[in-house]
């Protein structure tokens, strides 16, 4: 179960009155004196927020729960993002006081999409300013309109503030059926036809059933600090949230969502097993199943596919709110498991010796238990190549920053490196430039709070100090025609033994949020030895990380259009002779040539990452503000006296937010979230290149073949 919401509506405080209503501690943590069970790390008791996620557990009337609590700010999307392929349900927790929130409307409408059973909690019902009727329609308006309040709040806004549970009462089985009769036609038949037909009993059921469907929101009220309510949300997770139906006696898969590092250094993976028993001393293999590197931009490309393997050295499991050593996991559990060198974030785990096992993601089960979306058709990825509202190829819209470090003293720069990348490792979605020329190393960013974390981060754990340069856009470039060039083996200036032609074109799609790469054949698949196809196709995706601006390409096609190579030959003692003979580094040399001059025919324009805005304010500031929009780029599609909603250029988003107090006295209320690129308006920005260069013949060749 996880625990998400928009930063401060007290999710952490809500993980631990539940551990402490469950008796897995004694004393409820405050978030404010940096106690709390879930954030263990230094920076987030300094700081009160969460920045990683952490796993408890707790037992509820015979039920394991493997509660995960997440980050609520949206600098840390890339961390829910993670957790949510591993969920079989979630409690939404928003504050009575601050209601719906940026943050609250797009994990909400995650959920939803990939078909979580959600409950909602709303907190802080204690507080001075807290809501219930109008936060009941600001609910159903902005999250879901099949959310059901399961009970009343008494001394609202005060400390004395109490949650009591419907039970019977025929305004709740009113408000039950007109929720419920909307997705179930039979229900719907049987109230027409004799509304005191349907019993409470079948009601509860039904709205069980829709709730684990995902089709029905149950919303319970209370406060974490005060434990109102908190009963009754435990009572809901038992009898509304359906329990895994994992089965321990199949062959063994899981999936991996976290990962750090030990007191030694030794990495660490957090895995939920969905099927079979994981066991001590297991041989494991892991599979990319997103087809794409995970630890930085440096290393992306379509290497881990083919699968890595490990052997598992120590197990422990969450049982009783900590992590228990063991020599085996069953199904249903969430495991650390220490020995896998090589697993990285989103792998799923299977043993080499069992024989087509099952689907590790749990919308897989899904599909066959329940009629929830499959995983066919739930969105996945490691969030980097091709977008969607908050999906781009996993959940959550891509970083859309970029600055670059640079240590405190220059000869910090190979440990700033290295912590980066372990960085990296734990999240994936800080991709990494290096630029060997310049001796520098840039990060991809959500916001201006992750850069601070990182920062920290690198004192704290690494003793590195640290700067940042000014935080930029990142863009991506799109071929603007059709281009295509080739280079013959054994013919000049070709200096490798390989044949390769390419063809590059702008995708069908013409996807406004990114798009990808497609790789297509011209030539027969048997033309070529497979290691010398896949290092083709490698490549391309290698080079277009880099464009004619410097930009990753995306929305295009590149074609194979001509293929060739010299087969092994060997001299009359029957020694290998490389210059006789292609090899699969020939075609990797030349790819990057042959693919720049056909881009360089087609053309490129640059398109910059646009964010949707909605922006809340009082009616007579809107004179004030309508300017500075429009100084900012953005383009306001409604308008209304108080309500303006567009686009803006994802660069300009810090500097709305940081001009608004004092353009709204404060009252303005302001979301924005990734929509989709744009082209470039006015000077075409460019990034500096950190490869050899292909598109400078000589200056390629002499880093590539060591002469020209």
């Amino acid at each position: 179960m996880g625990i998400l919401a928009h930063v401060d509506a007290g999710k952490t405080s809500l993980t631990e009155r539940l551990l402490h209503a469950a008796g897995i501690i004694d004393e409820v943590g405050s978030v404010d004196e940096g106690n709390t069970q879930t954030d263990t790390l230094a920076l987030e008791r300094r700081r009160g927020i969460t920045i990683k996620s952490a796993v408890v557990s707790f037992a509820v009337a015979g039920t394991t729960v493997n509660l995960i609590d997440t980050p609520g700010h949206p600098d840390f999307i890339a961390e829910v993002e993670r957790v949510l392929n591993v969920l079989d349900g979630a409690v939404l927790v928003v504050s009575a006081v601050e209601g719906v929130q940026a943050q609250t409307r797009v994990l909400m409408r995650t959920l939803r999409r990939l078909g979580i059973p959600t409950l909602v909690f709303v907190n802080k019902i204690d507080r001075r300013g807290a809501r219930y009727d109008g936060l009941l329609r600001e609910l159903a308006a902005k999250l879901s309109p099949s959310v059901v309040a399961m009970g009343s709040v008494s001394g609202l806004g005060t400390g004395a503030a109490a949650f009591t549970p419907f039970d019977g009462q025929a305004a709740f089985a009113e408000d039950l059926v007109n929720v419920l009769a909307t997705q179930e036609d039979a229900l719907l038949a049987a109230y027409v036809d004799d509304e005191s037909s349907i019993s409470a009993a079948r009601l509860r059921a039904e709205l069980a059933d829709q709730t684990g469907r995902a089709l029905a929101h149950p919303v319970f009220f209370g406060s974490a600090i005060t434990g109102a309510g908190v009963e009754a949300l435990m009572a809901g997770v038992r009898e509304l949230l359906p329990p895994a139906q994992d089965d321990p006696d199949t062959p063994m898969s899981g999936t991996v969502f976290k990962v750090e590092r030990g007191p030694a250094g030794e990495k660490v993976a957090y895995a939920r097993i969905f099927s079979g028993t994981l066991r001590t001393r297991d041989r494991l293999r892991f599979d990319d199943r997103r087809g794409g590197a995970h630890d930085g931009e440096h290393s992306r490309g379509r290497e881990g596919v083919e699968g890595r393997e490990g052997r598992v050295t120590a197990i422990s499991v969450f049982d009783g709110g900590t992590a228990v050593r063991c020599q085996e996991a069953p199904a249903g559990r969430i495991a650390r498991l220490w020995g896998l060198a090589d697993v990285r974030i989103g792998d799923r785990l299977t043993r080499p010796q069992d024989q087509d096992p099952p689907d590790a993601d749990l919308g897989a089960r899904r599909a066959s238990a329940d009629g929830r979306p499959s995983a066919d058709d739930r969105p996945s990825g490691d969030g980097r190549r091709s977008g969607g509202e908050e999906a781009f190829d996993g959940h959550f819209a891509p970083p859309t920053l970029e600055t670059v470090v640079s240590p405190g003293r220059a000869a910090d720069r190979g440990a700033l490196h290295l912590a980066l990348s372990r960085l990296a490792e734990q999240d994936p979605l800080i991709g990494l430039r290096q630029d060997d020329v310049r001796q520098e190393v840039s990060v991809s960013l959500y916001g201006e709070v992750q850069k601070e974390v990182i920062q920290a981060t690198l004192l704290d754990d690494f003793g590195l100090e640290v700067t940042f340069r000014e935080t930029t856009t990142i863009c991506v470039e799109r071929p603007a025609g059709t281009g295509a060039a080739f280079e013959l083996i054994g013919k000049e200036p070709n200096p490798f033994l390989a044949t390769v032609g390419l063809r590059v074109e702008p995708g069908g799609a013409g996807d406004p949020t990114g798009g990808g790469v497609e790789f297509r054949l011209e030539v027969e698949l048997g033309s070529l030895p497979y290691a010398f196809m896949s290092a083709i196709e490698e490549t391309v995706h290698e080079t277009l990380h880099q464009g004619l601006h410097g930009w990753e390409v995306r929305d295009c096609v590149v074609t194979l259009t001509h293929s060739g190579y010299w087969a092994r030959q060997s001299h009359a003692g029957g020694g290998f002779d490389k210059s006789m003979s292609s090899t699969a580094g020939d075609f990797r040399g030349l790819v990057p040539l042959v693919l720049m001059d056909a881009l360089r025919q087609a053309g490129t324009t640059v398109h910059e990452p646009m964010h949707r805005f909605r922006l809340e304010l009082p009616p007579e500031t809107l004179g004030p503000v309508l300017p500075v929009l429009a100084r900012l780029g953005a383009t306001p599609r409604t308008q209304r006296s108080s309500l303006v909603e567009g686009l803006i250029p994802a660069a300009k988003v810090h500097e709305l937010e940081r001009r608004l107090p004092g353009l709204t006295q404060g009252e303005a209320v302001l979301e924005s979230g990734f929509d989709r690129y744009e082209r470039v308006r006015g000077p075409i920005p460019c990034r500096p290149r950190t490869d050899h260069n292909p598109l400078d013949r000589k200056e390629y060749l002499l880093h590539v073949v060591r002469r020209v």
